[in-house]
């Protein structure tokens, strides 16, 4: 164990110096050797840190991490800041910015990236692709490799163990394995297979419609060098991306509504088609130091979305040198994105990918990256910004809050007012006509709907708790101003506001549903689902948990009051 506060190890899951908690790893450093000329990984406690493993000579501390620079990326570093050729005969790695040329330093800024012209450099790497040589790059992989085979072999043993340790109790067809195409869960993928001596787990690839090209070709070379490796795609067909960009704006840093439209809700949707009748145990290739977020999961956890679900993070505690050193080692494929100089690979687009990403998207993907340039040109004119260009050149876009001037941001706003006949009742607005079977299925989470037992005149319905006790009745309503206007009233209740509140909630989601699949991931029960027919609760498997009619796990009962929420709508509510 390795108190990070007092930097040092401890035996304990607790410091007692400090008292603080410890963690299960030791933290690594990457030192370099002049005379191999490759770095050497090292962990803080070790003795021999500063010796080399290969030539016994002295090293020099280099970086925190680092990940090798790929010929093709080479040659790109070469042309913006060198000759053509100029590092061919090199040992070049990279940690963000930073670029280290045999051990010295060299930063390739986003000023840099913007200053140089993507056609420009096209043409050049097309032209000096032919001289482009891997031979001395091979050389340097090799010696990386050999000067830290004891490290691999420390990463794959604890992984190894890890994988079978977290595996007992399920049963082969119980397990999962995450595959995003990405380096993480590639590794995760190759480990899992060699630990468990079985080629056939279970992969789930989630295609977001927003991949790389290159993703998606290094997928389907997967799956034909691993023809016995069973593989199912998660995707969201029945959504487009441009279409719901056009309807609700297009996704920033704090509002990624794609995330859930197109990736955690159909790999949510797949892994409970898988989890009908047990639970499944899911490798994901979380690691925590690419986040601050992710550095507070636990290794291994009971999935907060998929009720039969745990996940285990076999590659938790790794560095990009530690994915890097078993991916060369151990001569496993992987997405040539990475030799291109991408740092992560995931939806080409997302408002979250770094300037380097950017740039590079642009670079190899010009197409694509002007048809997205130009959505967003056109939002950004359509919301009423009058320096539209400068608005998504400067990166402004990314942080883009609520749904102002976006049409469909009224959807989520509840527009209603007291009855002044009735004693705790609301005169609900509906922005479209109700629709019997789909409106009144949204209060299957509050009790069992009776339309038999309301008063046949007013076409009332009731709702009946759990001792057949009504505890709403629900009213088709209207006055001189509309005609889909709806009177609900609550009765036999301790807390009739809070009632209404989670029945406001169930009103906005019928008012600004899009099929974002966020409520199917809430679901622990599988009893809600959505498609091209719209939104619908199964009263079979509903346990009335009331997890989608609570803020806790869907902020005002729909995530599109999150991503469309804007400042008109903290105002006083009125029909």
């Amino acid at each position: 164990m390795w108190c990070v506060n007092c930097d040092k190890e401890v035996a304990t899951d607790t410091c007692p110096d400090c008292n603080m908690k410890t963690q299960d790893d030791i933290p690594v450093e990457v030192y370099f050797c002049p005379e191999c000329n490759v770095p050497v990984i090292r962990e803080l406690n070790s003795k021999v840190k500063e010796v080399c493993p290969l030539c016994k000579g002295k090293t020099k501390y280099l970086s925190k991490d680092l990940r090798p620079v790929f010929p093709q990326e080479r040659l790109l570093f070469e042309l913006m800041k060198y000759k053509p050729g100029d590092l061919i005969n090199d040992s070049v790695w990279c940690n963000n910015a930073m670029y280290y040329i045999n051990g010295k330093s060299k930063s390739l800024s986003s000023t840099d990236m913007k200053k140089s012209d993507p056609q420009k450099l096209r043409d050049l790497l097309q032209k000096h692709k032919i001289d482009n040589s891997v031979e001395i790059f091979n050389q340097y992989k090799s010696k990386f490799i050999q000067a830290n085979k004891e490290r691999l072999e420390k990463l794959k043993t604890e992984a190894y163990q890890f994988i079978n340790e977290a595996r007992k109790g399920y049963t082969d067809q119980q397990l999962i394995v995450s595959f995003s195409g990405g380096k993480d869960s590639t590794v995760v993928s190759d480990l899992v297979i060699k630990a468990l001596g079985n080629p056939q787990v279970y992969h789930i690839f989630g295609n977001t419609t927003l991949e790389f090209p290159l993703t998606i070709e290094y997928k389907d070379r997967f799956r034909k060098e691993n023809p016995m490796t069973v593989m199912r795609e998660a995707k969201n067909r029945e959504k487009d991306f441009y279409e719901a960009c056009h309807e609700i704006g297009p996704p920033s840093r704090v509002m990624r509504w794609c995330c859930t439209m197109f990736k955690t809700g159909p790999i949510t949707r797949t892994v409970n088609s898988m989890a009908r009748r047990s639970n499944v145990l899911t490798f994901y290739g979380i690691r925590k130091s690419e986040s601050a977020s992710r550095s507070k999961y636990d290794r291994i956890y009971d999935s907060p979305k998929i009720m039969k679900q745990k996940v285990a993070s076999p590659i938790f505690n790794w560095k990009d040198i530690d994915i890097w050193l078993y991916l060369l080692g151990e001569d496993v494929d992987f997405n040539d994105a990475y030799r291109l100089g991408f740092d992560r690979v995931g939806c080409w687009c997302c408002p979250n990918n770094s300037e380097r990403s950017h740039f590079l998207a642009k670079l190899y993907m010009p197409d694509e990256s002007k048809k997205w340039r130009d959505f967003l040109i056109g939002f950004a004119k359509a919301i009423g910004k009058p320096d539209a260009e400068e608005y998504v050149d400067s990166g402004n876009w990314k942080a883009r809050q609520g749904g102002y001037g976006v049409a469909a941001a009224k959807d989520v706003k509840i527009n209603n007012s007291a009855c002044t006949a009735d004693e705790n009742a609301q005169i609900y607005e509906l922005f479209r006509p109700l629709e019997e079977e789909q409106f009144y299925n949204l209060f299957v989470p509050f009790g069992r709907v009776s339309k038999g037992l309301g008063r046949k005149l007013l076409k009332e319905v009731l709702i009946l708790d759990k001792n057949n006790v009504p505890i709403i009745s629900i009213q088709p309503y209207k006055n001189n101003t509309s005609d889909n206007l709806v009177k609900i009233q609550t009765m036999n209740v301790k807390n009739h506001e809070e009632l209404q509140r989670k029945i406001s909630y169930q009103l906005r989601k019928y008012n600004a549903c899009r099929k974002c699949l966020g409520c199917e991931s809430v679901c622990k029960f599988r009893a809600i689902t959505v498609n091209e027919l719209g939104y619908k609760i199964d009263e079979n498997k509903c346990v009335k948990c009331g997890m989608c009619i609570t803020d806790k796990y869907l902020r005002g009962g729909c995530l599109m009051s999150k991503y469309l929420f804007s400042a008109n709508e903290g105002e006083k509510n009125e029909v």
